[in-house]
């Protein structure tokens, strides 16, 4: 691509009033940006086009630094500027009604046209949720699929690793520019993914947090995957809405089902009476994505340390437990639980019980989960 098309590229998606939507339009219209800039407002607006596409190009001016800065930022050697009409550009993404006129990449740009799935869920989810996440993710990536989601905390953070912890493929889309990382708590985490895979915007260089730009984010992580997998979300999740995004682009979407006392389930349940797939394994993930990933032949992947999400291996039995800790995850089940509940069940008193949970909390037999509750994340047998 010549400087002067690239140059028109990023004017376009840099323009004022001048989305996706309208960018869509705008290439059905003219073929490339370059056209429709070189065009007469008379010209664009017989051509259909929305008002502030026609205006849009007064302000060629205004956004120059802007295109400067974008064009800074893909000197180094692992950034790249792709385009719609760049081989490069995802034909997944390129099937969604809103497609973005440019991406910014960090990394290995090629991992964009492989087999996708997106785990994503719950920023506060809780320990089991996340172990879901790292171990589902894990599988599917030792499968031979990328791992897609949006390096938000929680859900998103757990697949991530879980990829990179068997040497797989994952890409991150992000709300933000690409000169920025959001959270910054995963700074080191977006620098792994970006030598194992890509980190990847729709939004030019120096854009900022902005509340409003996260279902944005969400469509590109839905339009980039052949199906969605929701591990824990609240009723008003962002994960819900990439999940309808990929059924309003025909693609599959999949929900882990979760208590019917754990509020980050509340979403799963919702969409799984909406019609998503309920998955109870990344196996199940694999069989409903299968048909839709032409020549796809699962790899097997070896059982990840720690567990495996798709077969009931116990982890130990109740030989390492004494009386009083099998008689606290006896009393506990297996749905989230309050302190004092657990107290009146395990007829101890709270200092006790304090120092019990303390130690199957450090046995890894439980974890604390969201609103003061606790949860077991073992599956020791006889329990």
């Amino acid at each position: 691509m010549t400087d002067a098309a690239l140059e028109s590229w990023l004017c376009m998606a840099r323009l004022k009033g001048v989305g996706p939507q309208a960018s869509n339009r705008i290439l059905e219209a003219y073929g490339d940006p370059d056209r429709y800039l070189a065009a007469s407002e008379a010209d664009r607006a017989a051509r259909g086009l929305p008002k502030a596409a026609v205006t849009a190009p007064r302000d060629r001016a205004a956004v120059a630094d802007g295109i400067a800065a974008d064009r800074r930022w893909a000197e180094a050697a692992d950034c790249h500027i792709i385009t719609r009409d760049d081989p490069r550009y995802p034909p997944a993404l390129a099937r969604i009604g809103d497609p973005p006129p440019v991406l910014f990449v960090r990394g290995d740009a090629d991992v964009l046209v492989q087999p996708q799935i997106a785990v994503v869920g719950a920023r506060h989810a809780s320990e089991s949720g996340r172990r879901t996440a790292e171990a589902f993710a894990a599988h599917l990536a030792a499968a031979g699929l990328t791992i897609t989601s949006g390096l938000a905390l929680g859900i998103d953070t757990a697949a991530h690793e879980g990829a990179l912890a068997v040497g797989g493929a994952t890409v991150a889309v992000m709300a933000t520019g690409p000169d920025r990382v959001y959270p910054r708590d995963n700074h080191p985490l977006a620098h792994s993914i970006g030598q194992h895979g890509a980190i990847v915007t729709e939004m030019p260089v120096g854009t900022p947090v902005t509340r409003g730009l996260f279902p944005r984010r969400n469509r590109l992580i839905a339009g980039l995957s052949v199906g969605t997998v929701v591990i824990e979300a609240g009723r008003n999740s962002g994960a819900l809405g990439t999940a309808y995004r990929a059924i309003d682009s025909g693609r599959e979407a999949m929900a882990v089902p979760g208590s019917i006392h754990n509020p980050v389930a509340k979403g799963c349940h919702a969409l799984i009476r909406a019609g998503a797939r309920l998955v109870e394994s990344a196996d199940q993930v694999i069989e409903e994505i299968r048909a839709a990933v032409e020549g796809f032949t699962p790899q097997t992947p070896a059982p990840m340390a720690g567990g495996n999400d798709d077969t009931e291996h116990p982890e130990s039995d109740w030989a390492a437990l004494d009386e009083e800790e099998i008689a606290v995850l006896e009393a506990m089940g297996h749905d989230p639980i309050a302190f004092e509940t657990l107290l009146r069940r395990a007829s101890l008193t709270p200092d006790i019980l304090s120092s019990i949970l303390l130690k199957l909390e450090l046995s890894g037999d439980i974890a604390p989960s969201s609103g003061g509750y606790y949860m077991r994340t073992s599956n020791r047998a006889g329990g």
